[in-house]
């Protein structure tokens, strides 16, 4: 699957809602049977690196969360190879 593709899913299962690692792992194998091939978190961390998503940690839910905006969305899902 090319990096496009995995963040359009990505952007799908966000809606307006932040969402920890997780709960946008379970999404994208619930809506579209995906799985990451490797550690979640560090792809999530490359797309927030090329402005893709948007995400900061949480005390209270110990742990990233996440969430896609318009900005985001602005943005071209094939930059995040440039990094």
């Amino acid at each position: 699957m090319m990096i496009e593709e995995v963040v359009r899913y990505i952007w799908a299962v966000f809606g307006d809602e932040r969402l920890s690692t997780r709960d946008v792992e379970t999404r994208l194998a619930d809506i579209f049977d995906y799985h990451c091939p490797d550690d979640f978190a560090k792809t999530m961390t490359k797309l927030k690196q090329s402005g893709l998503v948007k995400g900061e940690v949480s005390m209270e839910k110990g742990g990233w969360i996440w969430w896609v905006d318009d900005e985001c969305r602005s943005k071209d899902p094939m930059k995040v190879n440039e990094r």
